[in-house]
């Protein structure tokens, strides 16, 4: 991981050090590598950046910590429904679960489910991604402004390809999610890795995409 973050742009890896006003912070944004070794990890799991929002970007890609309830008596709590990726994905995860029907997947409907027996937040739907082996992961790591977000993607190029060089003998399958991460085709070592490519889960057809459901279905990520 030092190698990787030592492959970064020297002037970009100083602002890294000394600036205050990004997101996840310096102690935050390699918080998937803490929680994950190497040795476990099956799938890395490619977003794009994280939440425009200080306290719901905590460094693991679509886990947003100001999500402190999942389910109300009412559906999906206002911050799932304000975190459009998450809440498309876990509708995705009721699907596969047969706990919504494709035909409705509105407030009502989800405000039906007994969910005593599901993640009641995202830090417990973050334990589960772990369990499967998957490390979170944005292409770019922090934030400051929806205006920069591609010159981070492009600052953190070089630490991706790192990583991905350096685990290149592991039996690891990249998921990407939307065009950023779809990036990863042009960089060095990328076809060392079985990809899978999928449309970010910001868009409303990934909670009915088939091939999404062959992948997630048996994970049972959204059960406590």
């Amino acid at each position: 991981m030092k190698d990787a973050l030592r492959a970064l742009d020297k002037e970009y890896l100083n602002f890294l050090i000394n600036d205050k006003t990004f997101f996840p912070d310096i102690y935050n944004f390699l918080n998937p590598f803490k929680t994950l070794s190497l040795q476990e990890v099956k799938y890395i799991l490619f977003g794009q950046d994280p939440y425009p929002r200080k306290e719901s970007a905590i460094g693991y890609a679509f886990i947003d910590a100001r999500v402190k309830e999942v389910f109300t008596s009412k559906g999906f709590s206002t911050e799932v429904n304000r975190a459009t990726s998450l809440r498309n994905f876990i509708k995705m995860l009721l699907l596969c679960e047969g706990l919504l029907s494709a035909d409705d997947l509105s407030q009502n409907a989800i405000a039906t489910i007994d969910s005593r027996n599901l993640c009641s937040n995202t830090l417990e739907l973050k334990d589960n991604f772990e369990k499967n082996g998957i490390l979170l992961l944005n292409m770019a790591l922090i934030f400051t402004k929806k205006e920069e977000s591609k010159y981070h993607l492009r600052a953190w190029r070089t630490f991706v390809e790192s990583l991905l060089c350096s685990i290149k003998e592991y039996d690891i399958k990249l998921i990407l999610f939307g065009n950023a991460a779809k990036d990863i085709e042009k960089l060095e070592c990328s076809n060392m890795f079985e990809k899978l490519f999928f449309v970010h889960p910001y868009n409303v057809s990934f909670i009915k995409d088939k091939e999404v459901h062959r992948l997630f279905k048996s994970m049972n990520l959204i059960k406590k």
